[in-house]
């Protein structure tokens, strides 16, 4: 099995990720699709005359700061890029089903309840972000959607204990739903070439680290880069067998990850 997560950043070339993932599918293979939908939050977060505020961890990682409002916004903008995406896939011959994680109980995540942040050298509380990091994924319902023929892709949103809808980090969701499948690899399609050892210089792509190593490179990574790191290292530690950081925005970008060009962490 492999999981596919496609960013949701600006160049990645939807169409050609679509027809790799279809390929796959078609020549048996199971899939599970996660995607992400940063710059159509972005861009209808605009069109709405409202301005997307980002914060910064104390610890350095980056993320969409999600009031109600934005968790809506989000929403919308997320289940755009899902329809795309099933429609895409629906015409490639793959009988494709989009799900939120917040369908069946799919991703259960603990909301974020305090978030020490930085902002213009002050540390701050935020108390009232719908934000969340899963801790459990229904792999049951994922399996059966995959026996009955059909191929799952996912937005990324989470239900909380309480049943609140929670905004997750796609690349996070997808390691998660990656351990809890099995999955031999895990495979994340971003608008770089893979881990940079100096961003943005794309010359400097590390193509392999070694597994008990990868600690060590989210010291490296810039920006969201880190959640992607993050995630690889969740998906390591829950037995998934591979994972690759790859150029999403190339012609056929899976089937070259799978010939292990980028960043494989194995």
């Amino acid at each position: 099995m492999i999981v596919v997560k496609m960013g949701g950043a600006q160049g990645v070339n939807l169409p050609a990720v679509c027809a790799d993932v279809a390929e796959l599918v078609n020549a048996g293979k199971p899939v599970v699709f996660v995607h992400g939908g940063s710059n159509e939050t972005n861009e209808l977060t605009a069109q709405l005359g409202l301005t997307a505020r980002f914060i910064t961890t104390v610890t350095g990682f980056t993320s969409r700061y999600t009031d109600r409002k934005t968790l809506e916004i989000f929403a919308m903008a997320t289940a755009k890029v899902n329809l795309i995406l099933v429609e895409q896939l629906q015409k490639a011959g793959v009988n494709a089903i989009g799900i939120s994680g917040v369908d069946g109980r799919l991703l259960c995540a603990k909301r974020n309840d305090a978030i020490k942040i930085v902002e213009n050298g002050k540390r701050l509380v935020i108390r009232d972000d719908y934000t969340g990091r899963i801790e459990t994924v229904n792999a049951g319902l994922l399996h059966a959607l995959l026996s009955a023929g059909l191929t799952p892709v996912i937005q990324p949103l989470a239900i909380s204990e309480s049943g609140d809808a929670l905004n997750v980090d796609a690349d996070r969701a997808a390691a998660m739903v990656a351990g809890a499948m099995g999955a031999e690899q895990l495979i994340l399609l971003t608008n770089v070439p893979g881990l940079l050892r100096n961003f943005p210089d794309e010359t400097s792509l590390i193509p392999h680290i070694d597994r008990s190593a990868v600690n060590a490179a989210l010291e490296l990574a810039e920006g969201r880069m880190k959640k992607k790191v993050l995630g690889a290292i969740e998906a390591l530690e829950r037995g998934v067998g591979k994972v690759i950081f790859a150029d999403g925005r190339v012609e056929h970008p899976l089937s070259g990850a799978l010939a292990g060009k980028g960043t494989v962490i194995s």
